[in-house]
């Protein structure tokens, strides 16, 4: 069964002095959220979102899920999975784009050791979703740390 998500952009005027709204016409989840050439580009965002932000969001989304299901798999379902994605936006030789997403992952699972978790967690970003539409242009890195301290990078600093 597949399943149609639906967003829309309104943009009015030139790219530098512009404006634009989001909506989530699919959940009606948020709408009319503000984006801005500055709020993709510049360091502060001045309360507007950006593509970049909402990919972050989907990545970090996306990610969670796997990874509860790799963790259930393992017989060790998390109690809380706190994953934030960074998503870097930055000007390359071909022009602007997308150049990584890295996730952090802090784990609060039992019956699971730093080791396991780190390959649960390297299934999971592969396994994803969002992450396998990133494969290949976008370099995913996953750092996964159990809530009790103890982290392992897994082996995740090749592209997705």
């Amino acid at each position: 069964m597949a399943a149609i998500r639906r967003a829309e952009a309104v943009w009015e005027g030139n790219l530098m002095s512009g404006r634009g709204e989001l909506t989530a016409r699919s959940s009606g989840a948020f709408e009319g959220l503000p984006v801005t050439w500055a709020s993709r580009s510049e360091e502060s965002s001045g309360g507007k979102t950006s593509p970049e932000e909402l990919l972050a969001a989907a990545h970090a989304s996306c990610f969670a899920m796997a990874l509860s299901i790799e963790l259930t798999k393992l017989g060790a379902s998390p109690k809380r999975l706190e994953v934030t994605a960074d998503v870097t936006f930055d000007r390359t030789d071909g022009g602007y784009r997308v150049v990584s997403s890295i996730i952090d992952v802090l784990g609060d699972v039992d019956n699971i050791d730093a080791d396991r978790f780190a390959a649960a967690a390297d299934v999971a970003r592969q396994g994803c979703p969002i992450s396998q539409a990133l494969k290949g242009n976008v370099r995913v890195e996953v750092h996964p740390t159990l809530a009790d301290g103890a982290a392992h990078d897994s082996e995740q600093h090749a592209p997705a």
